[in-house]
This record gives structure tokens, sequence and C-alpha cells, in this order.
């Protein structure tokens, strides 16, 4: 079994999901909750609660791997260098831990869990909820996660069917 975290970063809300990679291929839903960063008063403080929280729920779950979602190029610069920084703020978390980090595009994890690249936030709540069998509606950062986890699970199932090893294949 694998356990696998995943990380949706966001400057107001970062969504972490996390999961059971089992031998025969199924996944297992463990955790997921969206770390509500709007309550600090400045910026720094979200940083801070986003690499507490993130080292807190690593040190309770124990997962082996780590998967992020990548920046992508926002409209605007501002939230942009915002999201990067929260995503860093993550990173350092995890990566303090020793943990291996492997990063997937958001179209990769549209494409991964919906089937199309271009699918929209109710999409992957809802095939999120149905590929690991939760009741209601998922938060939506928290569904971006497990998404993030699953996409992550399935691409090291298909690298150990094709026999490629894991260190040959990283995206970075």
């Amino acid at each position: 079994m694998t356990r696998i975290l995943g990380i949706d970063p966001g400057s107001q809300r970062t969504g972490i999901g996390i999961i059971d990679a089992l031998p025969d291929g199924r996944c297992v839903h463990v955790f997921h909750t969206a770390l509500h960063l709007l309550d600090n008063e400045t910026f720094h403080l979200r940083l801070k609660q986003i690499y507490d929280e993130v080292g807190e729920i690593v040190e309770t779950h124990r997962p082996t791997e780590v998967a992020i979602e990548r920046v992508f190029m926002a409209r605007n610069p501002d939230s942009a260098l915002k999201l990067g920084q929260a995503r860093g703020a993550a990173i350092v978390a995890v990566v303090g831990k020793g943990l291996a980090l492997t990063e997937y595009a958001p179209k990769e994890v549209k494409q991964a869990v919906v089937g199309s690249g271009s699918s929209d936030k109710t999409q992957i709540q809802h095939m999120v909820g149905v590929l690991l069998s939760l009741p209601g509606k998922l938060q939506a950062d928290a569904a971006d996660a497990l998404a993030i986890a699953l996409t992550h699970a399935h691409t090291r199932a298909s690298l150990t069917r094709l026999g490629i090893p894991r260190t040959a294949w990283r995206r970075r």
C-alpha cells in the first residue's frame, strides 16, 4: 500500500486529500480538508498556517508520497505570485519531512480524473466522489486535492504496468 497526500495550493484555501493506493489498483479515501486561510491578519501568517498544518497532517497521517498541483499562469501577476508562495510553503513542509514530491499540471489532473482536460470543478467534485465512494458533495479545494492524489496513484500504476522505474520518470 502507498499512502498519497495530494495538495491543491491556494492563498485563500489550500486543499488537502489523502488516499491509500492498494496493490490491486483500488484507491481508498483516508482524509480530506480545506485549510481556510483568510482568518489570518497578514499573508505571511497564511503561509505559516499552510506550513504548520501541512506538517501536522504529514505527522498524523504518515503519507509515503506527495503530489501537488503545478502553478498555472494566472491573468493577475499578484495572484500568481501569492499562489506560488502558498505552493512553496506546502512544498517546504513536505520536503522538510523527507517526502518525495511529484507535480501535476491542472489539465493532467482533469484528464486523469474526469477524462477531459477542460472539465470544471463540479465535474471533478462528482468524479472524485464516485471514484472514492464518498457520499455528498465535496468541498471544491479538498476534491481537487483528492483528484491530484488519484492522478498520482493512476500514474504510478501505469508506470509499474509499463515496467518504467519511478526514478526514470520524474516530473519536475
